[in-house]
């Protein structure tokens, strides 16, 4: 047996463009009204941006007393984590935007993301390489370390490039110090190099490099000289170790693009800023901190590319003023709101069923019922 469906004569032009539009609102509305959800790790991420916050403003208050000033014009939001030009103590050349862009607390919150996904847990082992560069960052991951209750084992670079940590008076090893007197945090880095390029201050002046020598040992850190890449690389390596104490290293995170931890210009190139879990392609090919840890299955954090990472996480590139704790894509997550999705489905099916399926919504839009001299339903079968 046959089933016989009927449908109306015909079916209005402008009942299939109002039925058009109506989807077209409704999709609108389901893009524009989405639920907005905390995310798992809410609390860790705003207890980690507030440390850094608090810890920012210890160490603009600490500049401001050694007679450093602020300029408006290359820190906008006043953070006093923006260096200068030029000094006796810059490595490389550096990024304005990206320095500027960095001073913004809830970098911590993008860590503690990181880290979350790295798969750490309190009490883990976890190895960071930071640079005088991105001071910032360096306080960022201090905060969400130790939010996640986490055991840091630090190595630094006490020279920075341009915009960074670079005034001889208040370098970062002089910031981290004043962030543990504080009691800020219980940590700081226990060894530090020159910095700069092969990891020896390669062309910056005799003064600059004695500088930083001296800086390191004031602070009684243990010094990485070496002569070569491989001998920077290697005395790394074997800090982490004897500092880890025969538990395992859970994550690395490396700040900055220091060389001797990304290795080569190949090297950056072959990480990708942010996460990595597992080594890139040709990762053995260029020896490095970062991909010796890789290698091993380490999950590595990558913080270059500062904009790119920016906007991944929505914070606000080179902000005009200082961001609220809180604020960024990183506390919340966002989701379709399934009722109102549901809704205006039924509502577009509903129509197409009584304007094309039936004669009802023909007969409503017209204002009239079915004249006698209508046609007939047209039969389908």
């Amino acid at each position: 047996m046959k089933t016989i469906y009927w449908r109306p004569h015909r079916v209005s032009r402008t009942v299939l463009i109002l039925i058009c539009g109506f989807s077209l609102v409704g999709l609108a509305a389901v893009e524009v009204f989405k639920t907005r959800e905390q995310d798992p790790w809410h609390a860790e991420k705003l207890a980690a941006a507030r440390q850094a916050r608090d810890a920012m403003e210890i160490i603009k208050t600490e500049r401001l007393n050694r007679g450093i000033e602020i300029d408006p014009e290359t820190d906008p939001v006043e953070s006093g984590m923006i260096g200068t030009l030029m000094t006796v103590v810059t490595s490389d050349p550096g990024s304005l935007p990206a320095k500027q862009t960095t001073a913004n607390p809830n970098w911590a919150a993008v860590l503690v993301h990181m880290l979350k996904r790295a798969g750490v847990k309190p009490g883990d082992r976890v190895a960071v390489g930071l640079s005088g560069s991105f001071p910032c960052l360096n306080i960022c991951t201090f905060a969400a370390v130790q939010a996640l209750q986490l055991e840091p084992i630090i190595i630094a670079s006490a020279a920075a490039s341009q915009w960074g940590a670079n005034d001889p008076n208040f370098l970062w090893l002089d910031m981290e110090k004043v962030l543990q007197d504080d009691r800020v945090f219980p940590f700081r880095s226990v060894a530090a190099s020159v910095g700069g390029i092969e990891d020896r201050g390669l062309g910056m002046s005799n003064e600059g490099r004695d500088l930083l020598i001296a800086s390191i040992q004031k602070h009684k850190l243990t010094l990485i000289k070496a002569k070569t890449f491989a001998e920077s690389l290697q005395q790394r390596m074997s800090i982490y170790k004897e500092k880890a104490a025969g538990k395992p290293i859970k994550a690395y995170i490396n700040v900055g693009g220091g060389t001797v931890s990304v290795g080569t210009r190949v090297g950056k190139k072959m990480f990708k800023p942010g996460l990595t879990l597992r080594p890139p392609p040709g990762a053995a090919m260029v020896d490095s901190v970062m991909t010796r840890f890789a290698l091993e299955d380490v999950p590595v954090i990558h913080l270059v590319q500062i904009e790119e990472l920016a906007t991944r996480y929505g914070l606000p590139v080179t902000p005009a003023q200082m961001p609220t704790v809180g604020e960024g894509r990183t506390f919340y997550k966002e989701s379709y709101n399934r009722g109102l999705a549901g809704i205006v489905l039924m509502l577009v099916c509903a129509s197409l069923y009584g304007f094309v399926r039936t004669g009802w919504g023909f007969s409503l839009l017209q204002g009239r019922s079915r004249s006698s001299h209508d046609a007939p339903p047209e039969p389908m079968v």
